[in-house]
Parts: structure tokens; C-alpha cells; sequence
């Protein structure tokens, strides 16, 4: 019964441990980056097709400024790590 217990609050402790020790962002960037490129092309090739619509419009758009927002935040990430 007491190993169950020591054995359990360990697991806990380094769970807790591994979850501070990754603040900050991750290394997505690159795939962050990648798909905004994707994005942006697909908007700007289907916006002059005829599959353009106005719902997929709103579709492209949430995603893009979702990952503009990301992007921001991954440029001001990497510049406060430099200073």
C-alpha cells in the first residue's frame, strides 16, 4: 500500500515537473509558418476560381488570422529570446 502511494505521487511530481519545464512555446513554429503559406495561397488561387464563395471565405479567414495572431506571437517569442 505505501509503495502504491510513493510510486503514485512520484508520477504526479514528474508529470508536474515535465509540465513546467515546457512554458513557452513549442517547436511548432515552422508548421505554424507552413500552414499560414498554405492558407494565404489557397485564398489567393480559389479567390479567383469559381468555388469561391462567401462561406468559404469566412472558413479561410478564421484560420488565416488564427494563425496570423500565432505567427505574432512566435515573432515577438523569438525576439525576447535574443534580447
Amino acid at each position: 500500500m505505501l509503495t502504491s502511494i510513493i510510486s503514485a505521487t512520484s508520477l504526479v511530481s514528474s508529470t508536474v515537473v515535465v509540465m513546467m519545464n515546457e512554458i513557452g512555446l513549442p517547436d511548432y513554429d515552422v508548421l505554424t509558418v507552413i500552414v499560414l503559406i498554405v492558407l494565404l495561397s489557397a485564398k489567393e488561387i480559389l479567390s479567383a476560381s469559381n468555388y469561391w464563395t462567401k462561406s468559404l471565405a469566412t472558413s479561410l479567414n478564421m484560420g488565416i488570422f488564427t494563425l496570423l495572431i500565432v505567427f505574432a506571437s512566435i515573432v515577438t517569442f523569438k525576439i525576447t529570446e535574443i534580447i
